[in-house]
């Protein structure tokens, strides 16, 4: 069964050292975009992120979002340089002195020398943070897939609303198909014999040319072909596979086929038919850009 392109999937885990989030989000796309956030110590964990995803995903524009919190806190530490710290201390003091000036140099004004307070992260285990990053986003990936295969399950009940709405208004056509060649040649020879208000030079040879000129207006072919376009598009929906381009290729296809009849037919009935379908078309135009 078809998949959309959009999706969303969360999963925590958490081991002994640290808890993992893996969120995944996707939406549809041309080709299949992946997109990486890790914290900084995890980046080497990036391309195997990836490699993950685009086993898994074929198309859609695909955000991989992964947080790390420590199990009992913070993965961040303050350091604190102490003997920069005095040193500045001393400096200062010195300073207020040959100047003159009054306060006093405390640990507010200390603090705000980025050099004396810094923010480091704390060592972790990468290899083990990293088996619960591939755990965690086996899982969101797998609540992925469920949300697009429920989204792909309504694309394929509205796609095939549309089609059956293409298929009766295709089949009111093909029932008036036949009488277009026989209207066709009977207007035309008429329009001949009022011009000509004689008798008709070569009727044999006029004949042909009108049999001919009836035979521009059959659209039978056409139907035909049509009814097989759509057969393929209703066999394509329940394929395992990524069947977007597909189905895109199958519309355009169908739509060159309607407008052929619409432009054969010359039959006003006919013409609003084609209308129908082509609005039946846009709107599987419409559908299919969010099939996988």
């Amino acid at each position: 069964m078809i998949r959309s392109m959009t999706g969303y999937g969360k999963k925590d885990v958490t081991s002994q050292t640290a808890s993992v989030t893996v969120e995944i989000r996707s939406v549809n796309h041309r080709f299949l975009e992946v997109a990486v956030r890790v914290p900084r110590s995890l980046a080497q964990l990036e391309d195997q992120i990836r490699k993950t995803v685009q086993q898994r995903c074929l198309r859609g524009r695909v955000d991989v979002s992964v947080s790390v919190h420590a199990a009992g806190g913070s993965l961040k530490t303050v350091q604190i340089d102490q003997a920069l710290a005095k040193q500045y201390h001393v400096a200062l003091k010195k300073l207020q002195k040959g100047l003159g000036l009054k306060g006093t140099v405390d640990i507010s004004l200390l603090a705000g020398f980025r050099d004396i307070v810094s923010i480091t992260d704390e060592p972790v285990d990468t290899e083990h943070l990293g088996k619960t990053v591939v755990r965690a986003l086996g899982g969101a990936l797998t609540d992925l897939e469920k949300m697009r295969r429920r989204e792909g399950d309504a694309l394929v009940k509205d796609l095939h609303a549309h089609l059956d709405a293409i298929r009766i208004a295709k089949s009111v056509v093909a029932d008036r198909a036949p009488e277009l060649a026989a209207n066709a040649f009977g207007r035309m020879k008429g329009r001949i014999e009022a011009l000509l208000q004689t008798e008709l030079p070569d009727p044999a040879r006029l004949q042909q040319e009108l049999a001919l000129y009836a035979d521009r207006s059959d659209i039978s072919e056409e139907l035909v072909r049509l009814e097989s376009h759509m057969l393929q598009f209703d066999q394509t929906l329940h394929s395992k596979e990524s069947v977007g381009k597909t189905l895109e290729f199958l519309l355009q296809e169908m739509g060159r086929e309607v407008n052929t009849i619409g432009s054969k037919a010359n039959d006003a009935d006919i013409a609003a038919l084609v209308v129908r379908m082509k609005a039946e078309l846009e709107k599987l135009r419409e559908q299919v850009q969010n099939v996988e």
